[in-house]
């Protein structure tokens, strides 16, 4: 199925929008100084922004040029940046901006989008900056409307592709920061180009070793917290009915094993 700007829409709701004010916030106003101080961007834009919380706190630290791009669904009456800084576009389908900026920000976005247009949008993110900062869901992650989870590893293979290297300088440093959501400390990379890392000294020393494919200790709490409760959960029930619970389990985690 292609998704459209209606059916993402549905996925979701004002209370999904109205949780970027507070956690979305906070670990932006933690880490876009970070960015601020490796790149030293004039001009940002944010696809999948949503209410904007990161482009807001770009504009904070003095970019001069902020700009959000989402679906046409996003009230603009919540936005956290001017409403002429905001672009309605399918993220899915195309962006269709064709301004050069300095760096390009997706964060926790293309998890939201097909499969099939996850090249489609690492090429439309790569056009827009030399410079990009992405994160997306891994898989497991879990989320609202979560149909695309991948391993940072796929994300950095179809960036190599358009010609951009990878370069860790960003979660060593939030790891562990208490305002940071752990989804951004575990998946947000910079890809550049190498000609832009040259002129970026600043980055190119902060890059680590890390392997790509992380997982966080949150969110391994959190899983396993979750698996912990679905077993005192089974064990109450009759001796039948949880043989076939945990049956059809062991089938899903076989499936998901093989793949």
């Amino acid at each position: 199925m292609t998704l459209t700007v209606s059916t993402m829409s549905q996925g979701y709701s004002k209370l999904f929008f109205a949780g970027q004010r507070g956690g979305s916030l906070a670990s932006a106003e933690a880490v876009v100084p970070i960015v601020m101080q490796l790149v030293r961007p004039r001009s940002v834009i944010d696809v999948g922004c949503g209410v904007g919380p990161w482009a807001s706190v770009f504009a904070a630290q003095g970019v001069a040029t902020v700009h959000g791009v989402d679906g046409d669904y996003v009230d603009r009456d919540t936005l956290l940046i001017p409403p002429e800084c905001f672009r309605a576009a399918d993220l899915a389908t195309g962006i269709g901006i064709d301004e050069r900026y300095d760096l390009a920000v997706s964060l926790e976005v293309g998890e939201h989008l097909p499969f099939e247009s996850s090249e489609r949008f690492v090429e439309d993110l790569t056009r827009l900056a030399p410079v990009v900062l992405f994160s997306a869901a891994i898989p497991w992650q879990g989320g609202a409307h979560h149909i695309n989870e991948r391993w940072q590893q796929e994300w950095a293979a179809l960036f190599a592709a358009r010609g951009y290297v990878a370069v860790d300088a960003v979660r060593p440093r939030v790891w562990d920061h208490p305002e940071v959501d752990y989804w951004y400390a575990q998946n947000a990379v910079i890809y550049t180009t190498p000609e832009k890392l040259d002129e970026l000294p600043e980055l190119r020393a902060a890059g680590s070793d890390w392997p790509l494919d992380v997982v966080h200790p949150k969110h391994y709490h959190l899983q396993n917290t979750r698996g912990v409760g679905l077993r005192r959960w089974a064990r109450r029930l009759p001796h039948e009915a949880r043989y076939s619970v945990e049956r059809r389990a062991r089938r899903v985690r076989l499936r998901m094993a093989s793949r």
